[in-house]
Parts: structure tokens; sequence; C-alpha cells
């Protein structure tokens, strides 16, 4: 069973904590090169109300310049997650980022993202959130 189709399906709203809780432990489980010094979750805006997020993982940090999240050593952009929800891309991004926290708080590799230089949410042609 391929756990990253469960999340494409057609006609789902919403992202629940449980789906990016599940979806997060898979990408977690992945091989991480040792020299990913920071993650970004992407956020994408896609049509129709469709919303996907990915995980990224940078050679650099730099709290001044968020041109660091472009410098790539690990992406999930083959698996990412993906929804259908109604709300605006403001309030996307702040239950996004509300999720993400609480993953790091309770999740099962929530210290291991946390162990990182840095940790951003954002859309990827917007600011990021530093977390």
């Amino acid at each position: 069973m391929n756990l990253f189709g469960l999340f494409k399906k057609k006609g789902k709203s919403g992202l629940t904590y449980s789906e990016l809780e599940t979806w997060l432990n898979e990408v977690m489980q992945m091989t991480i090169p040792d020299d990913v010094v920071a993650f970004c979750f992407n956020l994408y805006e896609d049509a129709n109300k469709s919303w996907t997020l990915e995980l990224i993982g940078a050679g650099s940090f730099d709290t001044t310049d968020n041109d660091w999240a472009c410098d790539e050593v690990f992406t999930t952009r083959d698996t990412p997650l993906t929804w259908r929800d109604d709300k605006e891309w403001q309030d996307v991004q702040i239950l996004t980022i509300k999720m993400i926290k609480e993953y790091i708080e309770k999740g099962k590799y929530g210290k291991a993202l946390k162990e990182r230089q840095g940790l951003a949410v954002g859309f990827v042609d917007g600011d990021l959130t530093l977390l």
C-alpha cells in the first residue's frame, strides 16, 4: 500500500493533524543526508483550493536571508502531502504552522526536526516563519 497516495484523494477537504503526523512519520524515516542543517516546510497553493506541503532539508541556514531554504539537499517533492480546503492562503498557513508546532512538541520525530540549526514554514513565494 502506498501511504502517500492516501493524501491525494479527490474531494478530500481540510487537513487534519493525524494526516500530517502520518505523513511526517513516513518522511522522517527516509534517509536524511548528514549535511542537512535546517528544514523548511514549503506550502504551495494549487488550483481549485488544493494545497501542497513538502519538506526540504537545506545545506545552509541564515536567519537574515530566506534564500537558505533554496539550498536543498533533501526534498519530499515526489511524495508531498496534498489536500483540498476552501480556506484562504493566510488561514491555511496559520493552521499548517499550528499543526507543525504540535508535531514538534509531541510527534515521533519532533526532536529530530528541532535538533537542526533552523526550522521554518512558508509559501514558496512568500516569507518564512521560523519555528
